[in-house]
Protein backbone atom coordinates (compact mmCIF):
# COMPACT_ATOMS: atom_id res chain seq x y z
CA UNK A 1 0.00 0.00 0.00
CA UNK A 2 2.90 2.32 0.56
CA UNK A 3 3.33 2.65 -3.39
CA UNK A 4 -0.77 3.40 -3.99
CA UNK A 5 -0.31 6.02 -0.65
CA UNK A 6 2.87 7.84 -2.22
CA UNK A 7 0.76 8.40 -5.92
CA UNK A 8 -1.68 10.22 -4.35
CA UNK A 9 -1.40 14.56 -2.45
CA UNK A 10 -3.62 16.06 -1.13
CA UNK A 11 -3.36 18.68 -3.78
CA UNK A 12 -2.96 16.28 -6.35
CA UNK A 13 -4.57 16.37 -9.85
CA UNK A 14 -4.05 18.43 -12.45
CA UNK A 15 -1.97 17.21 -15.91
CA UNK A 16 1.43 15.81 -15.45
CA UNK A 17 4.34 18.12 -17.56
CA UNK A 18 7.01 17.30 -19.22
CA UNK A 19 8.82 14.02 -20.64
CA UNK A 20 5.88 12.14 -18.61
CA UNK A 21 3.18 14.37 -20.54
CA UNK A 22 4.48 13.49 -23.83
CA UNK A 23 4.92 9.37 -23.22
CA UNK A 24 1.16 9.78 -22.13
CA UNK A 25 -0.02 11.62 -25.13
CA UNK A 26 2.25 9.17 -27.34
CA UNK A 27 0.73 5.77 -25.78
CA UNK A 28 -2.86 7.08 -24.92
CA UNK A 29 -3.35 10.20 -27.78
CA UNK A 30 -4.45 12.21 -24.66
CA UNK A 31 -4.55 12.50 -20.93
CA UNK A 32 -8.33 12.68 -21.08
CA UNK A 33 -8.03 8.68 -22.99
CA UNK A 34 -5.18 7.71 -20.52
CA UNK A 35 -7.98 8.50 -17.39
CA UNK A 36 -10.84 6.95 -19.69
CA UNK A 37 -8.64 3.50 -19.81
CA UNK A 38 -7.20 3.54 -16.57
CA UNK A 39 -10.47 3.54 -15.15
CA UNK A 40 -11.96 1.29 -17.15
CA UNK A 41 -9.41 -0.94 -15.50
CA UNK A 42 -10.49 -0.29 -12.57
CA UNK A 43 -14.18 -0.78 -13.35
CA UNK A 44 -13.83 -3.97 -14.82
CA UNK A 45 -11.20 -5.83 -12.00
CA UNK A 46 -13.46 -8.08 -10.22
CA UNK A 47 -13.75 -8.04 -7.12
CA UNK A 48 -10.61 -6.61 -5.24
CA UNK A 49 -7.41 -5.70 -6.96
CA UNK A 50 -5.43 -2.71 -8.78
CA UNK A 51 -5.33 -0.76 -11.91
CA UNK A 52 -1.83 0.20 -13.03
CA UNK A 53 0.13 2.72 -15.41
CA UNK A 54 3.33 0.87 -15.87
CA UNK A 55 6.58 1.47 -18.35
CA UNK A 56 9.12 -0.52 -20.06
CA UNK A 57 12.79 0.45 -20.52
CA UNK A 58 11.97 2.99 -23.64
CA UNK A 59 8.97 4.73 -21.83
CA UNK A 60 6.52 3.36 -23.43
CA UNK A 61 3.84 3.35 -21.02
CA UNK A 62 0.20 1.16 -20.78
CA UNK A 63 -2.77 0.09 -18.25
CA UNK A 64 -2.26 -3.01 -16.48
CA UNK A 65 -5.30 -4.51 -14.04
CA UNK A 66 -4.84 -7.03 -11.52
CA UNK A 67 -6.45 -8.80 -8.58
CA UNK A 68 -5.87 -9.19 -5.05
CA UNK A 69 -2.17 -8.23 -4.48
CA UNK A 70 -0.79 -9.44 -7.51
CA UNK A 71 1.43 -6.38 -9.29
CA UNK A 72 3.22 -6.03 -12.29
CA UNK A 73 6.79 -6.48 -11.08
CA UNK A 74 6.19 -10.32 -11.00
CA UNK A 75 5.69 -9.86 -15.19
CA UNK A 76 8.00 -7.58 -15.37
CA UNK A 77 6.71 -4.38 -15.84
CA UNK A 78 7.74 -0.93 -14.03
CA UNK A 79 4.74 0.39 -12.13
CA UNK A 80 4.84 4.27 -11.71
CA UNK A 81 1.10 4.77 -10.75
CA UNK A 82 -1.21 2.64 -9.14
CA UNK A 83 -5.14 3.06 -7.49
CA UNK A 84 -6.41 0.45 -4.81
CA UNK A 85 -9.93 -0.72 -6.21
CA UNK A 86 -10.10 -3.05 -3.25
CA UNK A 87 -13.47 -2.08 -1.42
CA UNK A 88 -11.86 -0.56 1.62
CA UNK A 89 -9.48 1.93 -0.62
CA UNK A 90 -12.93 3.76 -0.56
CA UNK A 91 -16.12 2.26 0.77
CA UNK A 92 -15.82 5.40 3.83
CA UNK A 93 -16.56 7.93 1.42
CA UNK A 94 -18.20 6.57 -1.75
CA UNK A 95 -19.67 3.38 -0.09
CA UNK A 96 -20.49 0.81 -3.26
CA UNK A 97 -19.60 3.54 -5.80
CA UNK A 98 -16.38 2.38 -6.97
CA UNK A 99 -16.68 4.68 -10.41
CA UNK A 100 -17.26 7.78 -8.29
CA UNK A 101 -13.92 6.73 -6.41
CA UNK A 102 -11.92 6.23 -9.74
CA UNK A 103 -12.67 9.97 -10.98
CA UNK A 104 -12.01 11.49 -7.47
CA UNK A 105 -8.26 9.79 -7.63
CA UNK A 106 -7.69 10.60 -11.17
CA UNK A 107 -8.93 14.02 -11.15
CA UNK A 108 -8.23 15.20 -7.48
CA UNK A 109 -5.36 12.62 -6.02
CA UNK A 110 -3.23 11.67 -7.94
CA UNK A 111 0.77 13.24 -7.41
CA UNK A 112 1.92 13.67 -11.00
CA UNK A 113 5.69 14.72 -9.10
CA UNK A 114 5.49 11.74 -8.11
CA UNK A 115 4.75 9.86 -10.98
CA UNK A 116 7.47 12.08 -13.07
CA UNK A 117 10.34 10.78 -10.95
CA UNK A 118 9.48 6.79 -11.12
CA UNK A 119 9.46 7.50 -15.09
CA UNK A 120 12.35 9.01 -15.26
CA UNK A 121 14.02 6.52 -12.80
CA UNK A 122 12.00 3.48 -14.97
CA UNK A 123 13.67 5.11 -18.24
CA UNK A 124 16.92 6.81 -16.94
Amino acid sequence: HTFFWESMSPNGGGAPSGKLADAIKESFGSLDEFKTQFKTAGATQFGSGWSWLVTDKSGKLSIEKTPNAVTPVVEGKTPILTMDVWEHAYYLDFQNRRPDFMTNFVDNLVDWAAVAKRFEAATA
